[in-house]
């Protein structure tokens, strides 16, 4: 198995992190919520950014170079993603854990 340095490890959680904020804040807080909180634009973009962190950690885990891909394009959806729930409002935590990971995902796509 490969070693996994500090900061893929880090990467790793922080993409977790992400995965399980943005599922469960469209799951639960969005779909109370409604209106912008319910577009299909919206959701879809939590979904996938959802979706990309995990597959993200994924590749991280198993040891392949290729999350250097997976890993690019998931600081690009989590910044997209970041600044669509931040012009919808009220999700705080979504924006700065998408935030963390992105941050995280481009020094592993480096």
């Amino acid at each position: 198995m490969q070693h996994q340095s500090a900061e893929m490890k880090q990467c790793i959680d922080n993409c977790l992190a992400c995965y399980r904020e943005c599922l469960s804040m469209a799951m639960t807080h969005c779909l109370e919520m409604g209106g912008e909180h319910t577009k299909p634009d919206h959701f879809r973009l939590m979904m996938a950014c959802a979706e990309i962190c995990r597959t993200s950690a994924h590749f991280m885990l198993i040891g392949t170079d290729h999350h250097k891909h997976t890993c690019r394009e998931c600081a690009e959806i989590c910044r997209q993603c970041a600044a669509d729930c931040k012009r919808v409002g009220d999700m705080d935590s979504c924006v700065e854990a998408c935030r963390r990971c992105a941050e995280s995902c481009e020094k592993m796509a480096a």
